[in-house]
């Protein structure tokens, strides 16, 4: 049978472009060698489907397996595995190449398969570190020069950078966001990156430079979750403990301690590790402040209902992980909200103020003040 060119060409570009998947597994217990032999089975029969297995990433302690592969669809990737040894994904998601590269790099090598570091040799588990990092230049703003200042400052956002590099951190871009965001492959790099950058922050704000508050939230986490999530979960969260965080603070979620090679985290000034269940709480919190940012008869005590607590458990909740009331924390919330999108001049004052919880805008426009040292118009200008 002959084809014509023009099919021919179609086969050939379908091939070459076909969709990236990442698929989770969870056992009771797997070893390497279990996994290598899987693979080796994937590969037997791959062609058959026109499925291409290229490695997986194992984490012997925690039972996970992570497989990444090129297909027509998920269904038929799914398949190969069923065929060829039997296990089944938990969940199967499809990356965009461009930021699978970014999220889980590429300086990795494979043994029969197996992700391993480049670097050292060790297995590569998977798990990645996200570093976000808020910065705003302080000011009390009486004149145009002044409202420059609330940009960050370009010594504190070169430091930043400069420290993403070090460490070996891959700067991302997130869509709305002015944060400064990196993904690490080793965990402990990530933290002496955040132990580091907090130090300079500091030391620079004592020097002749436009002063700065800070904050960070790092948060590690496996590339896929059970719902099919591919990082945007591990960056979700680094966000939250960014934004819990009080100014020159850092939060780290608890997976970080747990992995992190090194005892570095112990008597760090500003530090705060969190445990799982305060994080699990956080992340409820936040979730729900975030689902009704446009409430603005959202008061302390329906929070609580909303969470399901009692008012003294939320009090001594949020005193203990932040340092604050639940009310101060809930305008604080709303005001940082408030601030991005000023800066992203998605509305006007008064439709800001609504658009975040403020029934009143002279009541907010007088706490972002309090809050900020600068009107809500100068962050708008």
């Amino acid at each position: 049978m002959k084809f014509s060119q023009d099919f021919v060409t179609y086969v050939v570009y379908s091939l070459i472009t076909m969709p990236l998947f990442i698929d989770y597994h969870q056992f009771d217990r797997v070893t390497i060698d279990d996994v290598k032999s899987a693979h080796m089975a994937d590969l037997a029969i791959q062609d058959e489907y026109g499925v291409k297995y290229h490695q997986f990433w194992v984490n012997e302690e925690a039972g996970t397996v992570f497989c990444l592969m090129e297909g027509p669809d998920k269904e038929t990737c799914a398949m190969v595995h069923r065929l060829a040894h039997g296990n089944v994904a938990c969940a199967m998601t499809e990356v965009q190449p461009g930021f699978y590269k970014m999220a889980l790099g590429n300086s990795v090598t494979t043994e029969g398969g197996l992700a391993r570091y480049r670097s050292s040799g060790e297995v590569d588990l998977g798990y990645r570190s996200v570093l976000v990092v808020s910065i705003r230049g302080i000011t009390y703003a009486k004149s145009s020069e002044d409202i420059n200042r609330l940009q960050i400052p370009v010594w504190a956002k070169q430091a930043t950078v400069d420290h993403f590099m070090k460490y070996g951190g891959r700067e991302i871009t997130w869509t709305g966001e002015d944060s400064l965001i990196t993904i690490f492959e080793d965990t402990t790099e990530a933290v002496q990156c955040a132990k580091s950058l907090q130090r300079e922050l500091l030391r620079g704000n004592k020097k002749n430079n436009p002063r700065v508050v800070f904050k960070m939230g790092l948060n590690t986490g496996q590339p896929v979750t059970e719902d099919g999530d591919f990082f945007h979960k591990v960056i979700q969260v680094s966000h939250r403990l960014c934004t819990a965080a009080g100014d020159n603070q850092v939060f780290i979620g608890h997976m970080v301690r747990k992995l992190c090679k090194e005892a570095i985290l112990l008597d760090a000034p500003h530090i705060k590790c969190m445990a799982p269940g305060e994080e699990v709480f956080l992340a409820d919190l936040l979730s729900t402040i975030e689902d009704e940012f446009s409430n603005q008869t959202l008061t302390v005590q329906e929070l609580c209902k909303k969470i399901g607590i009692s008012r003294p458990q939320l009090y001594r909740k949020v005193s203990s992980i932040t340092g604050h009331s639940p009310g101060y924390f809930l305008r604080d919330v709303r005001l940082e909200k408030a601030r991005a999108l000023l800066q992203q001049k998605a509305g006007n004052v008064a439709q800001v103020a609504y658009e975040v919880g403020f029934n009143s805008p002279s009541y907010f426009t007088r706490m972002f003040k309090q809050r900020f040292g600068a009107l809500p118009t100068a962050y708008r200008r």
